[in-house]
């Protein structure tokens, strides 16, 4: 290992661990928070929040982040293993041996990318569960089956390869073949990707997993189209998702893009507010319309997604960097 792979390798390191002991602190500080505070109302709400419902979320609260805080150190468990400690070059090494090569350049790097991904959703996956069907139970938000979790990964993996392989393997083709500058032709496919994304995610790929009807409510939808209309905000149409086959949890979001934007409300949202309260939750939605919240985490997302792959293209040539990492470059 030469002296810069070794100083890499002390980076990464030291990165990851100032990470997990962050998240661990800023955690603690709020675990500690709720707990000092849930056995009194805050007087702001204390006319219409009784003291159950107000334990019951400190309680929720203190489970999630306790449990996001195990979760924390597993991905970095999990990290370290893949790189540093050599799992990634293990599994790298074993596809090289399979003799793939000879169908196509790109296939062992594609089963590379593809077991990677598989390994690691099953490593996840205990998390999935127990969250789901413990704390989520636990707390009475869970309303999904075993049997409609195991379809919802079945449908999420297939569409995930369905629609992630294309692009993996043409950014892998221009690694190869469009010469010192392919991460600017990656970047554009991978922009021309998210935006393809956000205009098909409403109408073909979230039916895939909900239903979603038409707001039948005259007196909401007036309500509703009247605020949106104070803030110049078109929507494609109002639509209900039934939410509550999986969750108890309520919600509303904005979906697509373009001519394409519609509102979607969950039903479990309709049927816990009233009018006014179902407004405030729309305002707050439109807040971020009104503010340009959405335009801005899109030309966010362009400019870094631009330096990351401009970064990528520059260590993609140096060797310290896969060895650092742990991984002999092919």
């Amino acid at each position: 290992m030469t002296d810069y792979a070794f100083a890499f390798t002390l980076l990464f390191a030291a990165i990851l661990t100032l990470g997990v002991l962050t998240k661990f602190y800023l955690a603690s500080r709020q675990v500690r928070h709720v707990a000092q505070h849930r056995a009194r109302v805050p007087t702001a709400f204390a006319a219409t929040i009784s003291l159950d419902a107000h334990q019951k979320a400190a309680d929720y609260t203190i489970a999630k982040t306790r449990f996001g805080m195990l979760e924390s150190a597993f991905s970095a468990a999990v990290l370290l293993g893949w790189t540093l400690l050599g799992g990634l070059d293990t599994l790298n090494q074993a596809i090289a041996r399979a003799g793939i090569a000879e169908y196509g350049t790109l296939v062992p790097q594609l089963a590379l990318l593809a077991a990677f991904g598989l390994i690691s959703g099953m490593l996840d996956l205990p998390f999935t569960l127990y969250s789901t069907f413990r704390i989520e139970e636990r707390f009475g938000f869970n309303k999904m089956t075993f049997g409609l979790w195991l379809g919802d990964l079945v449908k999420s993996t297939l569409v995930g390869l369905l629609i992630g392989l294309p692009i993996v393997a043409l950014i892998l083709w221009l690694m190869g073949s469009a010469g010192a500058w392919w991460w600017l032709w990656a970047w554009g496919a991978w922009m021309g990707f998210n935006l393809l994304v956000l205009v098909l995610f409403p109408t073909v790929i979230a039916p895939l997993f909900n239903k979603f009807k038409p707001l039948d409510d005259d007196a909401l939808k007036a309500r509703v189209t009247a605020l949106m209309q104070r803030c110049g905000f078109a929507a494609k149409g109002l639509f209900v998702m039934d939410g509550s086959k999986r969750s108890a949890h309520a919600n509303a979001y904005f979906t697509g893009f373009g001519a394409a934007k519609r509102v979607v409300f969950y039903d479990t949202l309709l049927k816990q507010l009233n009018p006014g309260e179902v407004d405030a939750v729309l305002a707050h939605e439109l807040g971020h319309f009104k503010h340009k919240h959405i335009i801005k985490r899109i030309v966010s997302m362009f400019a870094m997604s631009l330096a990351g792959f401009a970064l990528l293209g520059w260590l993609s040539t140096q060797v310290w960097f896969y060895t650092g990492l742990g991984v002999r470059p092919n």
